[in-house]
């Protein structure tokens, strides 16, 4: 076997996060690794990159014995990681970020031609276009993403860690990823392969192996299992239908609409959105979708059009003159938009109602806990004490929960999804779609963005495609097809320079 871990136990303060985990890979495959949030996933990738150390056990690289991995050794050795979290510097070019800290240099200086040239021809052989002389903050998420897998093409990679590697990216582009690690295999890379998109598995990868808990369960050739075993196994259950039977929103009471909706003089949405129903919002990355709710939610201000609440003509100028209308928003970006990533699950969740709680300048810390301690059972946020658990250590589908109880403390009625299960395991999927169905049959709205077809075809009343930032068409329940979908969100798409 070209990689191994063999009887890898790794410790945290009060927990044990990796129990005498076993497991081996060998050179030039595709291996997948599955498990719900906590199951050690992470916990194991970071151990192979030298951000964890083993309290007991070795790894074998190459046929030779390691107690453990410091980040520079496991650099040398040629093993890379792509994180869920981008880690890109968005004041740099694509360029500089593909060699950041591998240079390309010409009698001692740095030679930017060089490695604009270099860039270019690993995206020439990815099958995208990207401007190398782009800066990165200027990019959608979605090519960010390919930036990232440049920047490995672009160094001598013998394994290459993907966590999550489709979660902010659409149809088209997961195609041009699958084409990128199947170049990857070609030339004997080894792919450890992390994903909660279960289908991904059976598409592109040799293997799969199972956590669950911190222990590691089996491993499967990809072509003897199914989705259903896989989901059993990691979460020791079967899990019939992730989602909920909905009953068919029969209301057509316009709760919120936009007439001319416009952030930037471009393009113009309008649109209606009815109450008690989940308007789902489909399109490709870059389709003005998130920029759609940032105008909703005040994030971004109009420069055109109308935005009508309850039949009367508004101007929303912040989140805050948003939420005094009934709408929040529950972020794409969670980490970095949604949550503060120091503070309590307390302190997150009532921070969208603060002054509600407090008397005068004095939070009212009965109050406090009493909203948190509400919120945690109703979510069923898995954390036993709200007032000291610090939201980072929480799973991805703990920290989304906080994010919606955050945007529910307001008593919202109509709530903005971006993204809602992105990162998320399927059995916290599935209480997260439950709970949607749930604030749907009280009366509330939820407008929800999603990349997942399955997910936006499974949980949507309707459906609005956007395309170049306008609608393309809006499709009823009978109508949904994913055909429908991906030829609505391609209309009047050229695929252009992304700058």
């Amino acid at each position: 076997m070209f990689l191994e871990f063999r009887n890898i136990t790794v410790r945290f303060p009060g927990v044990l996060a990796l129990n005498n985990v076993s497991l081996s890979l060998e050179e030039g495959e595709v291996h997948a690794l599955v498990g719900e949030n906590g199951a050690g996933k992470s916990t194991l990738i970071k151990t192979c990159t030298g951000v964890n150390t083993p309290a007991e056990g070795e790894i074998w690289y190459d046929g030779k014995s390691y107690r453990s991995f410091t980040p520079a050794v496991a650099k040398n050795l040629g093993i890379g990681v792509i994180y869920q979290e981008l880690s890109l510097a968005n004041n740099l070019s694509v360029a500089e970020n593909i060699f950041l800290g591998n240079a390309i240099r010409k009698g001692g200086r740095i030679d930017k031609k060089a490695m604009i040239r270099r860039s270019e021809e690993i995206f020439e052989e990815m099958g995208i276009r990207i401007d190398p002389a782009a800066l990165v903050g200027s990019l959608t998420v979605g090519y960010r993403q390919m930036v990232e897998l440049a920047r490995a093409l672009s160094k001598n990679v013998r394994v290459l860690i993907l966590d999550e590697p489709t979660s902010p990216l659409t149809t088209n582009e997961v195609e041009k990823l699958f084409h990128v690690v199947k170049l990857l295999k070609t030339r004997g890379v080894t792919i450890i392969y992390i994903s909660h998109r279960l289908e991904e598995i059976f598409q592109i990868c040799d293997r799969v192996s199972v956590l669950r808990d911190g222990q590691y369960i089996c491993t499967k050739k990809v072509q003897d299992t199914n989705r259903d075993e896989l989901v059993s196994l990691m979460v020791g259950r079967a899990i019939s239908e992730v989602y909920p039977k909905r009953a068919r929103n029969k209301s057509r009471e316009v709760i919120l609409e936009t007439k001319n909706l416009s952030g930037n003089g471009d393009h113009k949405v309008s649109l209606q959105v009815y109450k008690g129903e989940i308007l789902g919002l489909g399109g490709l990355v870059g389709a003005g979708r998130s920029e759609f709710a940032q105008l909703l939610f005040g994030v971004k201000k109009a420069d055109e059009g109308e935005i009508w609440v309850h039949g009367k003509r508004t101007r929303i100028k912040s989140p805050a003159g948003a939420m005094s209308l009934g709408i929040v928003l529950a972020p794409e970006d969670r980490k970095q938009q949604g949550l503060l990533q120091k503070m309590t699950v307390k302190e997150n969740i009532s921070m969208s109602v603060i002054r509600k709680i407090s008397r005068a300048t004095l939070v009212r810390q009965g109050k406090e806990l009493e909203l948190a301690n509400r919120y945690r059972e109703d979510l069923k946020i898995k954390t036993t004490d709200v007032s000291r658990q610090v939201v980072r250590n929480l799973s991805g589908g703990n920290q989304q929960k906080v994010v919606l109880a955050k945007g529910l403390a307001t008593q919202p009625e109509i709530i903005i999804m971006d993204e809602p299960t992105r990162g998320i395991d399927v059995g916290a999927k599935k209480e997260i779609y439950q709970l949607m169905d749930e604030l749907t049959k009280q009366g509330r709205t939820i407008i929800m963005i999603s990349s997942e077809m399955p997910e936006l075809l499974g949980m949507s009343d309707r459906i609005a495609v956007f395309s170049e930032g306008r609608i393309t068409g809006v499709l009823e329940r009978e109508e949904f097809s994913q055909e429908k979908v991906l030829d609505l969100a391609s209309k009047g798409y050229v695929e252009v320079d992304a700058v």
